[in-house]
């Protein structure tokens, strides 16, 4: 295969067409499980192509969100260049200018094993993994809150503070911005959320696909944990899902987060097997 010298700069709209060709018809594309597409990001910053004679040949974006995160939301390229070409020149302008805007940490689920090699290569470390698990139609576990709790729908101006809950209960990689949670209120089939006299104790968010529902986000207030906010807050939504018909909802969780797989397990979910290695690299 002959190097190509290619020439890297900002991506612009006016680069939809050239990269949506490459994700849609080449065999190496990664893109990040998001509420965004990648085309969307465009004109956000950290977000580059890789183009020689006025043909883009390479695209890279890690926007910043939640701050001072930088998922990497897409990376692919044409076949005409090898793709450690690619990967290096690409990569080499995303750190020096995330250098430039202060500490951060580039996350990575790596969704494909040739994924996995480049950034091996690149100094990467294999962090965390993403382990997928499965509820299936049956007898419904009907576990509820330790005391009295109000589940219902999330309304637009909840979104606030669900954003502020879902910032206290995970680690800043993990976290959900509020605009990350109005593009993910937009998109939900099913979004609840549990409360009391006290206030907001916990939410969910979830997605219906043809294979049945996924479960996008559960969230409990931290000091709530352990007093069965989640149980009820997913007893409701298998039971909002089984009387739509669908008989399948899937979720996806940290491997080393025990507190979740515990619940998943209590309320009736399998591993399906399927399991991604997360990666991060830090900036600063």
């Amino acid at each position: 295969m002959v190097t190509v010298d290619l020439l890297v700069r900002p991506a612009l709209p006016g680069d939809q067409k050239q990269i949506a060709n490459l994700l849609y018809f080449e065999a190496h594309v990664h893109r990040h499980l998001d509420w965004r597409a990648p085309l969307d990001w465009l004109g956000a910053p950290f977000y580059w192509v890789a183009e020689s004679a006025g043909r883009v040949l390479a695209a890279l974006a890690c926007p910043k969100d939640p701050p001072q995160v930088a998922w990497l939301r897409l990376f692919t390229h044409a076949g005409s260049v090898p793709l450690e070409e690619a990967w290096n020149v690409l990569w080499q302008t995303a750190r020096a200018e995330l250098e430039q805007h202060g500490p951060a940490t580039v996350a990575v689920i790596a969704l494909h094993e040739w994924m996995e090699g480049i950034l091996l290569d690149s100094g990467f470390s294999n962090w965390q993994s993403i382990t997928m698990l499965e509820w299936q139609a049956g007898t419904l576990p009907h576990r509820k809150a330790h005391y009295p709790v109000k589940i219902r729908p999330i309304r637009r101006e909840d979104l606030p503070r669900v954003a502020r809950l879902d910032a206290a209960s995970f680690d800043p990689v993990w976290q959900n911005s509020l605009p990350a949670l109005e593009r993910a209120f937009d998109q939900a089939s099913l979004a609840t959320l549990a409360e009391d006299e006290r206030g907001l104790l916990g939410y969910q968010i979830s997605t219906q696909n043809p294979f049945g529902a996924h479960l996008a986000r559960l969230a409990v207030r931290p000091d709530m944990q352990r007093a069965g906010i989640g149980s009820a807050l997913l007893n409701d939504l298998l039971t909002q899902i089984t009387r739509r018909g669908l008989v399948r909802l899937t979720v996806n969780t940290q491997s080393q987060n025990l507190a979740s797989l515990a619940l998943y397990e209590k309320m009736g979910f399998n591993p399906t097997g399927e399991n991604y290695p997360v990666y991060q690299y830090p900036i600063g």
